[in-house]
């Protein structure tokens, strides 16, 4: 049976990028060695929306997007954007280094618990 996602970037700016995940976002990590780290996310799903090619993305949610935006702002994340209502939630991006953007959301929906 799955018992989960491992989900993985690759980056020219690999020390950069996993410096902010455990800097700036704040993810636990386990230190495997030589500068690898392995981030845990506290929870995931996934879904998957028509395209005309293929790609793939990350998005982060919070059950709290003004405060979360407040407090990463605290931290030196740089926020793209203004906060905007999507329907399925509320939405916004933030940088990522190597040109990364990524979003966070406030869904609308409710997920199921387990």
């Amino acid at each position: 049976m799955i018992e989960g996602v491992h989900a993985m970037f690759y980056s020219p700016n690999a020390d950069e990028l996993r410096a902010f995940l455990k800097d700036k976002l704040q993810f636990s990590f386990t230190d495997v060695g030589d500068g690898w780290l392995i981030f845990d996310a506290p929870e995931g799903d996934m879904g998957v929306h028509p395209a005309e090619r293929s790609s793939d993305d990350i998005s982060f949610y919070t059950s709290d997007i003004q405060g979360t935006v407040a407090e990463l702002k605290g931290r030196g994340v740089e926020f793209v954007g203004e906060i905007e209502d999507h329907g399925y939630g509320l939405v916004t991006h933030f940088q990522a280094p190597g040109g990364r953007k990524m979003q966070l959301y406030q869904p609308r929906y409710e997920k199921k618990k387990r």
